[in-house]
């Protein structure tokens, strides 16, 4: 029996270093979020080759690829990406100074709400590309008018929401301020905005992405560069990879932009307890 248990291997127990566990679920949580995207990817490559679809109204994904290769080495797409974003971030740098500040004076303060209340609801309905042509009457085809178009259509959502932010704000954690003597000031600067910063941030996240397809679609009246232009000339041209190469750089510059305003979110509520936590 001795002898048997001597020859028997020992059993030795090996840990995973946690950085290889990290590294397997972060790997895992890439791949549930990508495999759509890829499954689509790989929808619209087959599709035109096996003759699912007109392959002269669709081409294969790999030859939009080509042609957004194509325009960012002769520079058309860096010049219209330049055109666009110009425009689409300062649109949305004046939305936010008009949004977030109205927004907080509408939320805080009754008689502000209910001065500029009726004049909100008759404009937040009103559709952004719908004014288009009378902001080019009013401000010209040049570039005054495309970024007016953009401040029209992101202010509403950043101000809309910067109110929801301020009125939603816990009441206990006002009664408990004001029982303390805080000052009307510290108590909205200490209380009301940390705690309206979230929402406000949902706001301004639709706002970033609505900024976008404004300007896209404005750009395809009467411009002569941005990404818009780009789509339009190249369908008019029948430059089908071409406009579906600016297609998908509208939609690359969509989704960095949105993640960039994620991160900033996150940076500016590290105070805020993880979901789930």
């Amino acid at each position: 029996m001795a002898r048997a248990a001597a020859r028997r291997p020992l059993k030795v127990k090996t840990r995973v270093p946690a950085v290889l566990i990290r590294a397997a679920q972060l790997l895992a949580a890439v791949g549930k979020r990508t495999i759509a995207v890829i499954l689509f990817l790989g929808l619209w490559e087959v599709a035109p080759r096996i003759g699912l679809v007109d392959r002269t109204f669709l081409v294969p994904f790999s030859e939009a690829v080509k042609a957004l290769i194509e325009l960012a080495r002769d520079g058309r797409l860096w010049d219209n990406t330049q055109a666009s974003l110009s425009r689409s971030l300062a649109g949305f740098g004046i939305a936010i100074g008009i949004g977030v500040p109205l927004g907080l004076l509408i939320g805080w303060y009754r008689p502000v709400a209910e001065f500029l209340g009726p004049l909100l609801e008759l404009f937040r309905n009103t559709a952004a590309l719908a004014l288009l042509p009378v902001f080019i009457l009013l401000l010209g085809i040049g570039e005054t008018s495309k970024i007016a178009i953009v401040v029209f259509a992101c202010t509403w959502p950043i101000l809309l929401n910067t109110v929801s932010a301020v009125r939603g704000v816990d009441a206990v954690l006002v009664k408990s301020a004001r029982s303390m003597a805080l000052p009307a000031p510290r108590l909205f600067a200490k209380v009301i905005l940390p705690a309206s910063v979230p929402t406000i941030f949902t706001g301004i996240r639709l706002a970033g992405s609505g900024s976008i397809l404004v300007l896209i679609a404005a750009e395809m009246v009467g411009a002569k560069a941005g990404l818009g232009y780009l789509v339009n000339v190249s369908q008019q041209n029948f430059a089908i990879p071409q406009m579906y190469a600016a297609i998908i750089a509208i939609s690359v510059i969509g989704l960095v932009f949105n993640q960039l305003l994620v991160a900033l979110e996150r940076r500016l509520t590290r105070w805020r307890p993880a979901a789930g936590a």
